[in-house]
């Protein structure tokens, strides 16, 4: 079954096209721009085609029980809300880092986690927009990717196939992407359910399907792509023993290097399933076959 190819950027996302990575920054700057060109450094050396922040109003999308959870962090002791605050980038630095992905090489875009986010990224005309697993039920953030007109990539990690069902008829209109993910961080084996990216691409007849992953090493995210995921995203961090919940997760600059070197070779060694008779085997088989056909 053939998908229809999705444009993010300078790249097209699908079947026919070449393997669309992308580093996902998130959190993992812990609030310092430098490190966040760092990380966008790290993406681009290692050849990958994108990267990913999140944006919030931490007003609107933290949860009303965690507003005034302590949090032990760097800085101090400090409410959650108060965390949350601390790590957002605002529009000035937003363009910054933009503009460094960009003399890059590489698409960058968001994470919406609330309406205001979304108007907030539209006004820096992000080439596409990510809805998080935990936004899947997000009808409202949902009609606001929707009604941009953009390209959307879809996470499906702790959600239903109702539910995903459901988000999937809400972005009724738009270039979709969707992602099999499971939101374990970091994720054991047993819980990767690698096959659901066919059951994903069966159900969502011509929808580019990928994977993204939050477990600790390379071999579950290669097996993606021999399933034929057209898309992985991956968590990236300068270390992984750095202060935050998602650096455990996340995969460091040669961690990267090799994913996307492997996932090269690995588009290369799928061929078109044709049998034949390869020049490399014409040698050997002269040498080694005694019978004729």
């Amino acid at each position: 079954m053939t998908d229809t190819s999705v444009r993010i950027g300078s790249h097209l996302i699908g079947t026919d096209n070449p393997v669309y990575v992308i580093g996902e920054i998130g959190l993992n700057h812990n609030g310092d721009v430098e490190i966040a060109k760092r990380l966008i450094d790290v993406a681009a050396d290692a050849g990958a085609q994108a990267v990913k922040f999140q944006k919030r109003t931490p007003a609107i999308s933290t949860p009303e029980h965690m507003k005034n959870t302590p949090r032990q962090t760097p800085w101090g002791e400090m409410t959650y809300l108060e965390y949350r605050y601390r790590v957002e980038f605002d529009r000035d630095q937003y363009v910054e880092l933009g503009d460094h992905a960009t003399m890059r090489g590489l698409d960058w875009f968001a994470s919406p986690w609330d309406v205001p986010s979304v108007d907030f990224l539209e006004d820096l005309n992000v080439c596409a927009y990510k809805v998080a697993s935990a936004s899947v039920t997000d009808s409202e953030l949902l009609e606001a990717m929707r009604a941009t007109g953009k390209p959307v990539i879809l996470s499906t990690g702790m959600s239903t196939m109702d539910q995903i069902d459901r988000a999937a008829a809400a972005l009724d209109g738009s270039p979709l992407v969707m992602l099999h993910a499971t939101s374990t961080y970091p994720l054991p084996a047993e819980e990767a359910n690698l096959r659901m990216i066919g059951t994903l691409r069966e159900r969502f007849a011509g929808v580019p399907i990928g994977y993204s992953g939050h477990e600790p090493g390379l071999q579950i995210s290669l097996a993606a792509v021999a399933l034929g995921a057209v898309a992985v995203e991956r968590h990236i961090t300068l270390d992984r023993t750095m202060w935050g919940s998602d650096h455990a997760a996340s995969l460091e600059p040669q961690g990267l290097q090799h994913l996307v070197r492997d996932i090269r070779i690995i588009e290369q060694a799928m061929g078109d399933g044709v049998k034949r008779v390869f020049p490399g085997e014409l040698a050997p088989l002269k040498k080694l076959r005694r019978v004729e056909a």
